[in-house]
């Protein structure tokens, strides 16, 4: 006789956007020439909400997309395009093995490129600023 599988139903789960918005800056924030995010105070002086820094979450209800726009500063000296695909793989995986949403578009919008020598901001920044504030 065949083993059965009981699938329980225990309630719904909910992932904030938030949630996503940290697994993909922090993903983001760690391929090699990845300078930063653009600042989230840069966006909010030019009348822009900002959910998050540097990243914005879509949704289509009509064809349930998710599309991901990342606004990055990039190291001087690197493939622009191969650093873009990267982030656009790794953020796809990621959040995929995180919380088994899709994304359907990784859009990468380069901002800037910083020289070489110049230090990186420091990675604990990346959540300053009130990223975590609920309005």
């Amino acid at each position: 006789m065949a083993e059965q599988q009981i699938v329980e139903n225990l309630g719904e789960i909910v992932i904030a956007p938030e949630v996503l918005e940290v697994i993909i800056s922090v993903t983001t924030s760690k391929v090699e020439g990845v300078y930063s995010l653009r600042s989230k105070r840069t966006l909010d002086s030019i009348g822009k909400k900002a959910e998050g820094k540097g990243v914005y979450i879509r949704t289509e209800t009509e064809d349930e997309r998710v599309i991901v726009d990342i606004y990055v500063y990039l190291v001087a000296g690197k493939r622009v395009p191969e650093i873009a695909q990267t982030i656009q793989k790794e953020v796809k995986e990621k959040v995929l093995a995180s919380t088994d949403i899709e994304i359907s578009e990784v859009n990468i919008h380069v901002m800037g490129i910083v020289s070489e020598t110049a230090s990186r901001p420091d990675f604990d920044d990346l959540f300053k600023e009130g990223f975590f504030d609920v309005d």
